[in-house]
């Protein structure tokens, strides 16, 4: 990956609906060499997709929830089995399997406590094997920027 396809995959991230032909007019460059590296970015798989990012306040989502999750075995098929289920909850928006104090982080969007609460008795809390849960509630985003910094 050279400097220009660093500047377009940059350019892509701030706005995934600029053109080819804007980003061709921000690098000094014509059209087809552009579309010819996005679409080669595409295919090796840097560009994964494109989407809308929702305001999540709008949608009705007011609580965001990151929940430490420690399972009692950590077998292979357990933590496959963790993982598979987790999926099926469309509350969580994220999942980690990370080192530590725990052994999962995971995020999870509600309209409110009380679905939450819903969230946590009736769905995680269905789950086997899980140990510890442990709640923190975000009061403030400081910074929510879905954007990696290319080397």
């Amino acid at each position: 990956m050279d400097k220009i396809d660093k500047s377009i995959l940059l350019l892509l991230q701030k706005n995934g609906k600029i053109t080819i032909k804007e980003i061709a007019e921000r690098l000094n460059l014509t059209t087809t060499p552009i579309f010819e590296r996005v679409k080669k970015l595409e295919r090796d798989g840097f560009i994964k997709n494109y989407k809308a990012i929702l305001d999540r306040k709008k949608a009705g989502l007011q609580l965001m929830v990151f929940c430490n999750v420690t399972l009692n075995l950590h077998q292979t098929d357990y933590l496959k089995k963790f993982e598979k289920d987790i999926l099926q909850f469309p509350e969580v928006v994220e999942c980690y399997h990370v080192a530590g104090m725990f052994d999962y982080l995971i995020k999870i969007y509600a309209q409110n406590m009380e679905q939450y609460q819903d969230f946590l008795s009736n769905k995680l809390a269905s789950l086997e094997n899980i140990s510890k849960v442990q709640s923190s509630f975000v009061m403030t985003e400081v910074k929510d920027f879905s954007f990696l910094p290319i080397p």
